[in-house]
């Protein structure tokens, strides 16, 4: 069996190979390539991705699954062995229904959808990116039809980024957050003024906002000599394997708050991806468990450490040193209040804790309308404008601040949003695990020490890759199964200090 098995590991890691080269053109795409590039750029990634997939559905794989399944059975559920057989297994199996040409084409598709997304946002203009977003949804709607579907066609799609979730378990997650969200905006609002944040819309150097936002992800441990930060239109994180794992930042020269943790956010996926054992590289299990659990991490480190108060006292003087202009009379605890102001804003990215997550529950709205074929995609705006003053009262003045901001419908990633609040809520419930693991936890940040946090996590979480689901993790590391008390109760707390309420 051990013969098989190495037959198996073989022919997956020149499959990994090629898709970390896919992984490299997108990365390129979004960064350094030229614009005249995007046609050659197109017919590449379709090409590889798939010669990737017929190696990956070739029978071949299926027979040594079948053959290692009996052998694996035996084994610990959680051992390497068992893992990637039944990880891999589940995978083939999903794939084998999807044609290679359908890969093909979605590939070619979203890599021209993502150019014409970037000159469409620069112009505001959703009508130049509407032709290649009903392509892509087309092509989604295939897919989706190809793995199969009970209930929701929306099932398949959120499978591909949260295995095992549903859209219905999904509904039931946000109804039960909204209900506690709607009460506590209401209060914020009534004492708005109780939080200034316009220290923070001024001026800032850009390469100064650049060095800062590198110095702080080397604080919390990202390792820059397995990792590189540059700039792109929407940030990003990728991985080409656990010792190249790459991340990037977009800087605005007038609000300081977006580069930062856009960084620290990016830093925090990355931090992840380079703790995976180095024993699963080149094989399935060399990523994180899902969407969800990586958005985990990148929220956590961006908002339960990076917006916390400790983090403040320690950094706070870093931030006056290269800034002190713009912040030499403004105190930690004035920083702090401030990256935490809650004010209804159009851009998701830039959304305060509290409001973040009605951004996503608009995204899921509309994803589910379109792949319904209950909205149109050239109604897409003005549902995007409706909703946004249902939920938040505010109504986009533009494209480019409403239907255009994010980057995901041009590659395709119809089912990714709701992994950002699946990610908030456990990202609260992992850190009340932790700092019963770790009490003086705060100390720690107020001194600026990050690796007692990060070796926690490394041991408990990371070095896993993906063998467990995201409910399996959160019964083997909190002792409980994904809830949203932790979140609710981590908002309350916080935003009632700040607020006074």
């Amino acid at each position: 069996m051990q013969e098989k098995l190495n037959d198996l590991k073989k022919r997956l890691a020149e499959i990994i190979d090629i898709n970390h080269a896919i992984a490299v053109l997108d990365w390129d795409q979004q960064t350094y390539m030229p614009p005249g590039g995007a046609a050659g750029r197109a017919r590449q990634l379709a090409t590889l991705s798939h010669i990737s997939h017929e190696k990956f559905i070739n029978n071949v794989i299926g027979h040594l699954l079948e053959e290692l399944h009996e052998y694996t059975e035996g084994l610990p559920y959680e051992s390497d062995d068992a893992s990637l057989v039944r990880i891999t297994k589940r995978d083939y199996d999903k794939a084998r229904r999807v044609p290679p040409a359908l890969v093909s084409e979605i590939a070619y598709a979203s890599a021209h959808a993502f150019d014409a997304w970037k000159k469409a946002r620069a112009e505001s203009r959703f009508s130049d990116f509407s032709p290649y977003l009903q392509r892509n949804l087309d092509l989604k709607r295939h897919y989706a039809q190809c793995l199969g579907y009970t209930d929701h066609i929306y099932d398949p799609l959120l499978d591909e980024y949260e295995p095992g979730m549903k859209t219905s378990q999904v509904k039931g997650i946000f109804q039960a957050i909204k209900r506690e969200l709607v009460p506590l905006v209401q209060t914020i609002s009534a004492k708005s003024h109780l939080v200034d944040n316009a220290f923070l819309h001024q001026t800032f150097d850009e390469q100064t906002q650049w060095e800062i936002g590198i110095e702080a992800a080397r604080l919390i441990g990202y390792d820059f000599e397995r990792g590189r930060q540059d700039r792109s239109p929407h940030p990003f994180s990728t991985s080409f394997s656990i010792n190249d794992v790459r991340i990037t930042t977009r800087i605005l020269h007038d609000y300081f708050p977006a580069a930062f943790f856009a960084t620290l956010h990016e830093a925090g996926h990355a931090l992840y991806s380079q703790g995976i054992r180095s024993e699963l590289e080149q094989t399935p299990l060399a990523e994180g468990a899902s969407l969800g659990v990586h958005e985990s991490q990148s929220r956590l480190w961006e908002n339960l450490v990076g917006r916390s108060r400790p983090f403040w006292r320690f950094f706070m003087p870093r931030i006056q040193t290269v800034f002190p202009g713009q912040f030499r009379n403004v105190t930690d605890e004035k920083m702090y209040c401030g990256v935490n102001r809650v004010q209804p804003s159009f851009i998701r990215v830039e959304a305060d804790e509290i409001t973040y997550n009605l951004h996503i529950m608009i995204r899921f709205e509309l994803e589910n309308a379109l792949l319904e074929e209950r909205l149109a995609v050239n109604d897409l705006p003005e549902l995007w404008n409706k909703k946004m003053q249902e939920y938040l009262g505010i109504t986009p003045p533009n494209d480019a601040l409403g239907v255009l901001q994010d980057v995901h419908w041009s590659h395709g990633s119809f089912g990714y949003f709701p992994t950002y609040s699946l990610g908030n809520i456990f990202a609260a419930q992992l850190f009340d695990t932790i700092k019963r693991d770790i009490p003086d936890l705060n100390r720690h940040f107020e001194k600026g020490e990050f690796r007692g946090l990060l070796d926690w996590l490394r041991i408990h979480l990371y070095t896993h890759g993906r063998k467990f689901t995201l409910e399996e993790l959160a019964n083997k590391i909190t002792g409980e199964s994904l809830h949203t008390d932790h979140f609710i109760a981590y908002l309350k707390s916080k935003y009632g200090d700040i607020y006074h309420f």
